[in-house]
């Protein structure tokens, strides 16, 4: 009925659960909040002491704390964006920041309502949760992989990640996802005061109550009571999970503490103990990354550990394998923990034919001399521009989805083109032609047209952006991101001295010696030049640095809506005055500028004794009336 009148179709149709038509590309996102990932906890001890600090710093005890606890789903975690209660897009973390559209798979998952089961729904709201394959649907997923002789999952995640990022939704729509919700992100005019209160609106809604969920407060002794619970029920529960969430329920407990980084400093994941095997050593590789280090990597005799067959395993560097005291031929013992990449935890018996591993003194890969690094651990080849490992692997992470975003210059590619001598640096890839990629084989014009128009793309992007997608040794996504913000213009950061490189918020000496280095590199700048000139661009940050800065240390918070500035204005004043600007208040906040409908924010100020000003009290402060 729909196909012959579109006029009768409407946003949540039953038939908009496996309407849509496979995608060509994926859809960048930014959230409105920013979706944090969870800092990890492997024992009681660190568990309680993660909130015996968070404790410390609100200046309360922490069995006072009421702690809320739900089972670590085992899945991938995607927000939900509805408007007037209707599923407007559902979108992938991602970064943090900027996530995959995958509104196509997700709307084909049962358990996300397509509205939501309420007469007054607020304008907006950014539900976030889990997506998930329970064990029964992954088993027969498996199942029917076998008997098509199709490739099989290796654990539930997997299943589930993969199906959400299958561009046919009618894949999707045949394996049986679910969706649990464990918190909001932007919540617009909705009031809450705890965690808890936030999962029953969710399930009054239509969503999914996540099993087996817990108040307590936070003794050591009720952590240790609550874990021992989870881990009884763990293995009765149909869908898989690795651990245990820990969350102050307080929502102005959690604002006063805040995050740093990615991760909140008022929710922790207790992991699950890792699982572990034994096996036989049977060779040692050296594989060269991207920084030219070599890295010895375990070859082991095929052993099923957490769910994987394990037949890999790294050995971080020759300081370990001499700690370890093991050779080729011994009996060791392995550990994974949940998608952690499994180790060598120590040797059980050494063979009867041991041979010793010996770091190789020339490059695997292209035969140039290999050096150690003074006071590290780590090797290095000293082929840089000419080694072939480190040229495509370079080439691979700057045309990442994290960096340059490159979505048709996939790695199979890259090597094909670097091996054909096409590809040698970055800057190569702004003069590849059409006849580059159809001559190659399993190419064709159609591909290539699909890759000169994902470069094309990608010629537009962030300062912070291209700075991470350089590669600069020990600077990564979040570094690049902070320096960018400091210096605002890639010519600053190039003429920046150690010194002050160093007064950039989180940049230890170690960076900023790399970026220097860097920076002081022919090499680097001719290429640099060449992606410029190939039409490269970005806008600086905006403002510059002002000398001085009197805010310089102190750290500011922006609330509320500003009448004569917007948000982004206020932020980039701010911080020209040397201020950081963060997302929550604490204890350390030097000050909170509030707008009008300030909210919590305002509120956790006024209760921390942090000083306040309003708009026109800001502006007056410093000179800037309107």
């Amino acid at each position: 009925m729909e196909a012959e009148n579109l006029e009768l179709i409407t946003a949540d149709s039953p038939s908009q659960r496996v309407g849509a038509k496979p995608i060509d590309d994926y859809v960048k996102i930014e959230h409105t909040v920013k979706m944090l990932s969870l800092a990890n906890a492997f024992t009681l001890a660190e568990t309680y002491d993660f909130f015996e600090k968070a404790a410390k710093e609100l200046d309360v005890d922490p069995s006072s704390l009421d702690i809320f606890s739900e089972p670590k789903l085992d899945g991938l975690a995607i927000s939900l964006h509805y408007v007037h209660g209707l599923l407007s897009y559902a979108a992938t973390r991602g970064d943090g920041q900027v996530g995959e559209d995958v509104t196509h798979t997700i709307k084909t998952v049962k358990s996300v309502p397509i509205k939501l089961a309420t007469d007054c729904p607020p304008a907006t709201l950014d539900v976030r949760g889990e997506v998930f394959m329970p064990k029964a649907a992954f088993e027969k997923l498996n199942l029917q992989a076998l008997q098509n002789d199709s490739k099989v999952f290796v654990n539930p995640r997997n299943a589930a990640a993969g199906t959400v990022r299958q561009m046919n939704p009618k894949i999707a729509a045949e394996r049986d996802l679910q969706f649990i919700p464990y918190g909001l992100g932007d919540y617009g005019e909705l009031k809450f005061t705890r965690h808890s209160e936030i999962l029953k609106f969710l399930h009054t809604i239509g969503f999914r109550k996540n099993p087996h969920c817990y108040s307590f407060h936070g003794s050591f002794e009720e952590f240790e009571k609550n874990y021992h619970v989870m881990e009884k029920v763990r293995e009765k529960l149909p869908m898989q999970i690795d651990g245990i969430v820990y969350k102050i329920d307080d929502l102005s407990l959690q604002t006063a503490l805040g995050f740093i980084a990615r991760s909140p400093k008022w929710a922790v994941a207790r992991k699950f103990p890792a699982q572990n095997d034994v096996t036989q050593l049977l060779s040692v590789d050296f594989q060269v990354g991207r920084t030219g280090v070599l890295t010895p990597v375990a070859r082991l005799e095929p052993v099923f550990v957490g769910g994987v067959t394990v037949e890999n395993a790294t050995l971080h560097n020759m300081d370990e394998i001499e700690r370890l005291g093991l050779e080729i031929g011994d009996s060791v013992e392995i550990q994974r923990a949940g998608d952690v990449i499994p180790k060598v935890v120590k040797v059980v018996a050494q063979g009867a034919d041991r041979k010793p591993i010996i770091m190789p003194e020339r490059c695997p890969v292209c035969n140039a001399a290999v050096e150690r690094t003074e006071g590290q651990a780590a090797f290095r080849c000293t082929g840089v521009l000419t080694c072939a490992a480190q040229g495509a692997e370079r080439i691979r992470h700057y045309a990442s989805r994290k960096f340059m975003n490159i979505t048709n210059l996939g790695t199979k590619l890259i090597e094909l083109l670097y091996n054909k001598g096409t590809l040698k640096t970055i800057a190569d890839i702004y003069t590849l032609k059409i006849d580059d990629i159809a001559s190659l084989d399993g190419q064709g014009e159609k591909s290539a047209q699909n890759v000169l128009a994902s470069i094309q793309t990608s010629k537009t992007t962030k300062l912070g952006t291209f700075l991470g997608a350089l590669g600069i040794y020990e600077v990564g996504e979040e570094g690049a991101k902070n320096i960018a913000r400091y210096f605002k213009n890639l010519d600053a950061i190039a003429a920046a001295t150690l010194e002050e490189l160093m007064q950039v918020p989180d940049i230890g000496p170690v960076m900023a010696k790399n970026v220097v280095e860097f920076f002081h590199n022919d090499n680097n700048q001719a290429i640099i030049k060449k992606i410029r000139d190939a039409g490269v661009t970005w806008q600086d940050e905006p403002g510059a640095p002002v000398q001085p800065q009197p805010l310089a240390g102190q750290t500011w918070v922006l609330t509320g809506t500003l009448q004569h500035l917007s948000r982004n204005e206020a932020k980039a004043l701010l911080e020209s005055l040397g201020a950081k600007v963060a997302g929550s208040v604490s204890k350390k906040t030097s000050c909170v500028v509030v707008g009008q409908e300030a909210g919590s924010k305002l509120a956790t100020a006024q209760s921390l004794g942090v000083k306040v000003l309003d708009e026109a009290e800001f502006l007056a402060e410093f000179n800037l009336g309107h």
